[in-house]
């Protein structure tokens, strides 16, 4: 019995097909082998469109098949992880209204910062768990606001993963899990937040059906079955962001586990069963994916806008001709401190834990006569794993202070440069795993459609690749602290 996980990414979307009874992935591929663009019609915008995700989705599954490595029939159920945040708008007939406004887009900064003033701090805080901030919803106020032709044809208003899962079954749902990184849900009286959709001016009949994250969301249509080589009326039984799914995908479920990744964006989520909140909203909390009304499974989630996405600038900039092994490798011939070179990585637009302040990316003390571009390389990691633990002591003050991280050997958890300033700087060592969203999604499929009695029985092949502790942590706390400096600097400027 085959399992099929979807992770849709702002780069690109992954499929995997995973043999339930193993736990084993038996086929990947990935769409397009390019990153894909973010449209930035504005200074802070970003947009995709809802029907490249589809259309990528599709060819990635077509690609998967086409390694004829497993039979396509024997697909029992779909799961879908996807980019948090993103607000996708569709008509009566479930058409796109507009691209949707992706997570990293800033437009709505100014509008989340009022409403978290006139809704009240405490109020948005202890009911929501979070500032409206640059979120969902805030975005959706945006389009109200400048968009009022478009906002009148609006029939429902969708995350990333919800759009996928209708293409697929014609069906439009949502989890609480989903409504809370809205900013929709509120955890006081477990309903809809009124203090949100009355301030906002939302209508109700805006929302699809809530349904839990593991369960039937509806089942695949005959066309797109045929079109996939698939069995028609498989459910897609499993839909969670990107940051819960991965959270998931490395067995983080219970309070106190932490999941760390690296990818466009960097991320650190830890599990509560607390209604906990930041009350700078500097890191947020949203319902994890196995939450319910009488369990609290609280994610506490600290974003880095710029990770990955700055090594692939540094890349395509300084190492055009290199691969990021080789980048790599030439970062890993130079001391720790990249011989007084610094980078800040925040040139993905406003940061949340900078208190939604846009700082931008910066090189700094630049010797012409000392540096190159393996220094440059090199800084740049260390500068995102310093931005890591400059996000983990935010969230130490929040009483979430993990022994141990567990992350996915993918994306900048490669580079051992990268995972060596990461685990000195932060001073917490990392398990690595071979795992990915688009499995984690799979996996998550196979509990949603019961295919797995529980999530025990789910994992119960899961074990740790290696493992990283911190062996010159003095060191990197003394650059983490000249770091923190200048970043200082250049908020306060």
């Amino acid at each position: 019995m085959l399992l099929l996980g979807l992770d849709i990414g702002t780069s690109s979307v992954k499929v995997s097909v995973v043999d339930a009874s193993t736990q084993q992935c038996i086929a990947a591929a990935q769409y397009p082998e390019t990153e894909s663009d973010i449209v930035s019609l504005q200074n802070g915008w970003a947009e995709q469109s809802p029907e490249m995700w589809w259309l990528h989705a599709q060819e990635a599954i077509l690609k998967a098949n086409a390694t004829k490595k497993y039979d396509p029939k024997n697909i029992q159920a779909i799961g879908i992880s996807y980019q948090m945040h993103g607000l996708v708008l569709i008509d009566k007939n479930q058409k796109a209204l507009r691209d949707s406004i992706i997570w990293c887009d800033s437009r709505s900064v100014e509008i989340g910062d009022k409403a978290f003033k006139e809704i009240g701090e405490e109020k948005c805080l202890s009911y929501l768990l979070n500032s409206p901030g640059n979120f969902t919803a805030s975005k959706l106020k945006w389009v109200k606001d400048n968009e009022p032709d478009l906002y009148q044809k609006i029939d429902k208003i969708l995350l990333p993963g919800d759009f996928i899962s209708m293409k697929f079954t014609g069906e439009t749902t949502t989890s609480i899990s989903s409504l809370s990184e809205g900013i929709f849900w509120d955890f006081k009286h477990n309903e809809l937040s009124n203090d949100v959709l009355n301030y906002y001016g939302f209508s109700k009949n805006f929302f699809p059906d809530i349904h839990d994250v593991f369960s039937t969301h509806g089942l695949l249509k005959k066309n797109i079955a045929d079109l996939l080589s698939l069995n028609e009326n498989i459910p897609v039984a499993y839909k969670a962001g990107d940051q819960p799914n991965n959270a998931l995908s490395l067995n983080v479920l219970q309070p106190g586990e932490v999941a760390a990744t690296a990818g466009t964006s960097g991320v650190i989520y830890g599990v509560s069963d607390q209604l906990t909140y930041d009350k700078r909203s500097r890191v947020n909390s949203f319902a994890h994916v196995n939450h319910t009304n009488d369990q609290n499974r609280i994610g506490v989630l600290l974003c880095i806008n710029g990770t990955g996405i700055l090594n692939r600038w540094i890349k395509n900039i300084c190492g055009i001709n290199l691969s990021y092994q080789q980048m790599n490798e030439a970062a890993k011939q130079l001391n720790a401190g990249s011989d007084g070179l610094n980078i800040l990585p925040f040139g993905n637009g406003a940061e949340r834990m900078l208190n939604n302040k846009t700082v931008h990316a910066h090189i700094q003390q630049i010797d012409l006569n000392k540096h190159s571009a393996a220094h440059i390389f090199r800084a740049s990691q260390e500068g995102i794993a310093f931005a890591f633990r400059y996000g983990l002591d935010i969230m130490r003050e929040n009483k979430m202070d993990p022994k141990i991280i567990r992350a996915g050997k993918a994306n900048m958890f490669l580079s051992d440069v990268f995972i060596d300033a990461f685990v000195n700087a932060t001073n917490v060592p990392v398990e690595l795993y071979n795992c990915d969203g688009s499995v984690g999604a799979a996996i998550g499929a196979g509990i949603g459609a019961k295919i797995f009695s529980n999530e025990k029985e789910a994992f119960r092949q899961f074990k740790s690749i290696q493992t990283i502790e911190p062996t010159h942590q003095e060191q990197y706390d003394e650059l983490y602290h000249q770091w923190k400096q200048l970043l200082e600097k250049q908020i306060q400027s």
